[in-house]
C-alpha cells in the first residue's frame, strides 16, 4: 500500500518549485501571452532548480532517480504558475525521458550528458499529428526501413522550439507500433514552418509545424537501437505530465477564484456566502482533488512497475482535461464580468485549460 503523505525531499522540491510558479512564472504569465515569448532569463532560472537533472542518474550526467511521483508533484505546482512557462522550461525532457526510458545504452551515454550537464538547451519531439482521428498508437507518419536507414514521412503539428532545437525526438509508425527516431536539425527533408502555430492559447510557447520527406535517419537513430522500444512506459508519462499539468491549472483558477469570492461583495455580503457560488466552488475543489489523488495513484503504479499504470494513466489524463475545462470555466464565472478582462488570469487559464484534450506529448515526466 502506497501513503499520500509525501517525504521530505518531495516536500522541499514542491516548496522550491512552489516559489519559482509564483514569484517568476505567475508574475511574468501575462506578459510572456501578451508577447508571445518566454524570456530565456526567466528559463535559466527555472533550469537551476534541476528538475530534469534529477531524473538522470549521475551516470548520465544527472544526479538523481527518475520518480514519477515526485515529478507530477513537480509539474502540478510549476503549472500553477504558468502552463506555457512550464512547458518551455521543461522541452529538453521530452527528448531526454524517453531516451532514459526507451534509449539504448549508447543513445544515452550519447545524448542524455550533453542535454543535463550544462545550460538550458532547445531539444524537443514531435509526436502529435494535426489529423482529426489522432491517435499515439496509430501514427499517420510513417517509417520504413531502406537499406540501413529509416525514410520518414509526415507531418508534426506543436512541436515546441522546433526552430531552434539542437534536434528532434519524431515519433512515426513502423509496421503498426509506434517509435522514436532522432532527427538532428538541419536533416535533409526536414522541414519547419516559418510560422508559429496560432492557438486559443499557450502563446507565449514557440510551436511550429514540422514536415517530414523522405527523411533519412540510421539504423543507430531509432530509439532502443535496432530492435526498437516499447512505446507504453513514454506514453504514460505523457500522459502524467498532461493530467499534472491539468491538476495545477486547475488549482490557479480555483484558488484565484475563491480569493475573490471571499473579497467581492455583491448586495452587502461576499460572494462567497452566495449559495450557487459556493456549490460552484465546493465542486471545483472535489473534482481537483480527485484528479489529483488519481495522477498520484497513476504515477505510484507506475514507479513501481505495476501493469495497470498505463490504463490509469489513461484514466488520469482524460479524466483531468475534463476536469481542468470545467473548474476553469466556473473560475471566469466566479468572477462574473470580471472573468472576461484580461488582466485577470482566469481566462487565461481557460484558454489553456481547453488545450488539454489535445496536450499529449507537449510535456513528459
Amino acid at each position: 500500500m502506497y501513503s499520500f503523505e509525501p517525504n521530505e525531499e518531495q516536500l522541499m522540491l514542491v516548496e522550491t518549485v512552489g516559489k519559482y510558479a509564483e514569484n517568476d512564472l505567475r508574475a511574468a504569465s501575462h506578459e510572456m501571452e501578451e508577447q508571445r515569448e518566454i524570456p530565456l532569463k526567466l528559463i535559466n532560472k527555472g533550469w537551476e532548480l534541476g528538475l530534469l537533472q534529477a531524473s538522470i542518474p549521475e551516470s548520465y550526467g544527472g544526479f538523481g532517480e527518475r520518480s514519477a511521483v515526485t515529478s507530477v508533484l513537480a509539474l502540478e505546482e510549476m503549472a500553477c504558475g504558468d502552463l506555457a512557462g512550464t512547458l518551455g522550461l521543461m522541452a529538453p525532457a521530452l527528448f531526454a525521458i524517453p531516451v532514459l526510458l526507451a534509449g539504448s545504452e549508447e543513445q544515452k551515454k550519447t545524448y542524455l550528458p550533453g542535454i543535463v550537464e550544462g545550460e538550458w538547451a532547445p531539444y524537443t519531439a514531435g509526436l502529435i499529428e494535426y489529423t482529426f482521428d489522432f491517435d499515439p498508437n496509430s501514427l499517420k507518419t510513417k517509417a520504413g526501413l531502406k537499406g540501413s536507414d529509416y525514410l520518414l514521412d509526415g507531418e508534426k503539428a506543436f512541436v515546441p522550439f522546433a526552430k531552434e532545437a539542437k534536434a528532434l525526438l519524431i515519433y512515426a509508425n513502423l509496421d503498426g507500433k509506434t517509435q522514436g527516431f532522432v532527427v538532428p536539425q538541419g536533416t535533409t527533408g526536414l522541414t519547419i514552418s516559418d510560422e508559429r502555430e496560432n492557438l486559443m492559447g499557450l502563446n507565449a510557447l514557440p510551436m511550429y509545424r514540422v514536415r517530414l520527406e523522405g527523411v533519412k535517419v540510421p539504423i543507430a537513430n531509432r530509439l532502443g537501437g535496432a530492435s526498437g522500444h516499447d512505446f507504453e512506459p513514454v506514453l504514460a508519462s505523457m500522459r502524467l505530465a498532461s493530467a499534472s499539468a491539468a491538476v495545477g491549472v486547475a488549482k490557479a483558477s480555483f484558488e484565484y477564484s475563491k480569493n475573490y469570492a471571499k473579497d467581492r461583495e455583491a448586495f452587502g455580503v461576499k460572494i462567497a456566502q452566495k449559495q450557487a457560488i459556493a456549490f460552484m466552488l465546493a465542486e471545483m475543489a472535489t473534482e481537483i482533488e480527485a484528479m489529483r489523488l488519481l495522477t498520484w495513484e497513476a504515477a505510484w503504479m507506475l514507479d513501481n512497475g505495476k501493469p495497470e499504470a498505463f490504463h490509469q494513466a489513461y484514466l488520469a489524463c482524460t479524466g483531468a482535461a475534463d476536469m481542468a475545462l470545467m473548474v476553469t470555466d466556473r473560475g471566469v464565472q466566479v468572477l462574473g464580468g470580471h472573468g472576461y478582462i484580461r488582466e485577470h488570469p482566469v481566462e487565461l487559464w481557460l484558454r489553456n485549460g481547453r488545450g488539454f484534450a489535445m496536450l499529449t506529448g507537449l510535456a513528459i515526466i
